[in-house]
C-alpha cells in the first residue's frame, strides 16, 4: 500500500469516527401537552383549524422551505404574514411558544400578536395550530431550529457542513389520532339574583356582564380585561348595594336585577336566551314590568377612556338620559383626566353578529347601553389569550368600579336634586371600594380558562360558576341559575373537540446526516476493498521477484534441457 493510499484511509477512519461521536440518542424524547386551535360553527360561518393531527419535522417561521415542515414560532414571530406564508408553502402545522411571564413582553409585540389572532380566527383553514406555554426543552428546539435557518445564508459548504455533523433535526408528532368530533351537549349557564327596591312595582335597573372569554386557544383564554374586569365590578356592585339595601331606610325606589351571561364573545347566546325565558315565559320577570335601563359591563380593567355604547341615543327626560348625566358629572368631578364619550350604533337586524350585549336588549325594546375602556366592538382586545392579568391595572379597575357605583348611587337616590355635591363620596368607610377585595376577585375570574367549550364540563370551571352562583345567594335575593342547551338538530353554534393534545418531539439527526454518514461508510469499505487488492497484488509480484534468487541460492542454476512430464 502506498504513502498516500494509507493517508486517505486514516482520514476516512477518523472523519466516521468523529461523525459517530456527533449523533445524539435517536431514543432521546420529549412529551408535552400542547392547546389546539379554536374550531367551531357560528350559524353557517366556519372558523378555526379543522386539523389535529401533526408528524412533521421543526422548522423556524424564517426557514426559506416550510412544506410539510412544523413551523416553530415564538410570540414576536406570530405575525399574519408568516402564518398565510406558512399557509401558503402547505406547511404541515404551526406551533406558538408562550412566554409563561406576559408582565415582561413589550406592549408592541402583544398587541401585534393580538392583531395577527384576531385576523386568523375570522376564517377557517385545515392547518393544524398549536399553543403551548415555553419550556427548557421547547425553547432548546427553537434555538437549534433558528440557528439552522441562520446558516441559509452562508456558502453552501458551510451549509451543508454544519447540515450534516452538527445539526439536529426534531420530529414532532400528536399522539392521539382519533378523529374531531364535534361537542353535541354543550349548555350555556346564566345566573340572576336581585335586590327589591322600596316601595309597590318600582322600575328595574338591570346590571349585567357575560363571564365566558374567547382566544386563539381555549384552553389558555383566561379572559382578564375581557371580561372578567365587568364580572369583578358587577360582584363588588352586587356587595355595595346589599349593605345599603340591608338597612330598609337606604333602600332606593328601584329594583336591582344582576345577571351573569354565558355565550357573550358569541353573539351573547346566553343573554338572548335568557331574555327570550323571562320575556315570553315567565310572566312575574321583572322584565316584563317598568325597566329603567340596562347597564351591561364589558372590559373595564385599564386604559383613560370610557366610552357609552349606544343603539339610540337616549332623550332628556329619561332615566337613561339621567343616568348618563351622573356619569358625567363623576367623571369630571373626580377624575378629570379620564377621557368620556358616547359611541352610537344602530341594530342592524340584517348582521348575524351582535356587537354589544346592549343590543339583546334593544331587539326587545329594553333601553340599555354598554360601558367600556374599548371603543371599537371590533376590537383584538376582546378575545385573546394574551388578556392575562398582566393586562389588568388594578387602579383603574378600581376607578371605573367607583365611577358606575357613584353613579349610579346619585341616580337612584336622585342625589344631586337634593343638592348634594358632585364630588361627594357616597362609597367610603367599611364601603369603600378596596383593592385587595378587587384582586381577589380577579384573581377567582382568572383561576381557569372560562372558554364556553370547558365551562359545562371541566371540574375548575364547574367550580367557578358554583362559586359566583354562592356570591349571588350570599347578597341576592331570587338568585336563580339558568341552563340552556343548544339545539342538537340546527344548533346556533357548533364546538368541536379535542382542545389539547399530546405531542411527543424527538431529536434525531437529518436524513442529510444519515445519507452521508451511509455514503462515508460505503467509501470507507470500498477503499479497504481496494487497499486490500493492492496488498494482494504487491504480495504476488514480490513473491515472483523474490522466489528465483532464494532457489537459486540454496540449489544452483536448474539444468537446461527438455522436461519430461510422468504421469502419476
Amino acid at each position: 500500500m502506498t504513502l498516500r493510499t494509507s493517508k486517505v484511509v486514516a482520514l476516512l477512519l477518523l472523519s466516521v469516527h468523529l461523525l459517530h461521536a456527533s449523533a445524539l440518542p435517536a431514543a432521546s424524547s420529549y412529551g408535552f401537552n400542547a392547546y389546539r386551535m379554536q374550531q367551531y360553527n357560528l350559524h353557517q360561518d366556519k372558523h378555526g383549524c379543522r386539523g389535529a393531527i401533526v408528524v412533521a419535522e421543526a422548522r423556524s417561521a424564517a426557514d426559506t422551505i416550510l412544506t410539510r415542515r412544523y413551523v416553530i414560532m415564538k410570540l414576536p414571530d406570530f405575525t399574519t404574514e408568516r402564518y398565510l406564508e406558512a399557509k401558503n408553502q402547505n406547511a404541515a402545522a404551526v406551533l406558538i411558544l408562550l412566554p409563561q411571564n406576559l408582565s415582561s413582553v413589550p406592549e408592541d409585540i402583544v398587541q401585534g400578536f393580538m392583531v395577527a389572532e384576531s385576523q386568523v380566527l375570522q376564517k377557517e383553514t385545515l392547518m393544524p395550530v398549536y399553543v403551548v406555554p415555553e419550556d427548557d426543552q421547547l425553547l432548546y428546539m427553537y434555538e437549534e431550529v433558528s440557528q439552522a435557518a441562520a446558516t441559509k445564508s452562508a456558502s453552501v459548504l458551510v451549509r451543508v457542513l454544519r447540515s450534516i455533523i452538527t445539526a439536529t433535526a426534531f420530529q414532532i408528532l400528536v399522539s392521539n389520532s382519533s378523529p374531531i368530533k364535534p361537542i353535541t351537549d354543550t349548555t350555556i349557564i346564566t345566573l340572576e339574583g336581585v335586590l327589591p327596591g322600596a316601595g309597590e312595582d318600582p322600575p328595574t335597573i338591570v346590571i349585567t356582564a357575560h363571564y365566558d372569554t374567547f382566544g386563539l386557544a381555549p384552553g389558555l383564554a383566561y379572559g382578564a380585561d375581557s371580561n372578567g374586569s365587568g364580572v369583578t365590578i358587577l360582584l363588588e356592585l352586587v356587595r355595595l348595594f346589599h349593605h345599603l339595601y340591608s338597612d330598609p331606610r337606604n333602600q332606593a325606589p328601584y329594583h336591582l336585577l344582576f345577571s351573569l351571561t354565558g355565550g357573550g364573545k358569541y353573539n351573547f347566546l346566553g343573554t338572548k336566551r335568557w331574555l327570550e325565558e323571562n320575556m315570553d315565559h315567565a310572566e312575574s320577570s321583572l322584565l316584563h314590568d317598568n325597566v329603567a335601563f340596562v347597564i351591561c359591563l364589558d372590559s373595564l380593567g385599564t386604559g383613560d377612556e370610557l366610552f357609552l355604547h349606544v343603539s339610540r341615543p337616549p332623550k332628556p327626560g329619561t332615566p337613561q338620559y339621567s343616568f348618563i348625566q351622573q356619569l358625567e358629572q363623576i367623571i369630571s368631578a373626580r377624575f378629570p383626566w379620564v377621557r368620556f364619550g358616547t359611541v352610537h350604533k344602530k341594530i342592524n337586524l340584517q348582521e348575524t353578529n351582535v356587537a354589544w350585549e346592549h343590543e339583546r336588549y334593544g331587539m326587545k325594546h329594553i333601553p340599555g347601553f354598554t360601558l367600556s375602556h374599548i371603543e371599537n366592538p371590533k376590537s383584538e382586545l376582546r378575545g385573546s389569550i394574551l388578556d392575562t392579568m398582566a393586562q389588568v391595572d388594578i387602579r383603574k379597575l378600581k376607578r371605573n368600579a367607583v365611577i358606575v357605583a357613584e353613579s349610579l348611587a346619585r341616580f337612584m337616590y336622585n342625589l344631586s336634586d337634593k343638592g348634594s355635591a358632585k364630588d361627594m363620596q357616597v362609597f367610603k368607610g367599611s364601603l369603600d371600594i378596596q383593592d385587595s377585595h378587587l384582586s381577589s376577585l380577579m384573581s377567582m375570574m382568572t383561576s381557569v380558562p372560562r372558554a364556553v367549550q370547558l365551562l359545562d364540563r371541566e371540574p375548575g370551571q364547574l367550580l367557578l360558576i358554583s362559586s359566583l352562583e354562592q356570591e349571588f345567594k350570599h347578597y341576592l335575593k331570587q338568585v336563580h341559575r339558568h341552563t340552556f342547551h343548544l339545539d342538537r338538530r340546527d344548533p346556533e353554534i357548533t364546538f368541536f373537540d379535542q382542545m389539547s393534545q399530546p405531542m411527543m418531539m424527538y431529536r434525531v439527526k437529518p436524513a442529510a446526516f444519515d445519507l452521508f454518514l451511509g455514503g462515508c461508510i460505503a467509501g470507507y469499505l470500498g477503499i479497504v476493498y481496494y487497499a486490500i487488492q493492492l496488498l494482494f497484488r504487491a504480495f504476488v509480484q514480490s513473491d515472483k521477484q523474490i522466489s528465483p534468487h532464494l532457489f537459486n541460492s540454496q540449489f544452483g542454476p536448474a539444468e537446461q534441457g527438455p522436461q519430461k512430464t510422468h504421469r502419476i
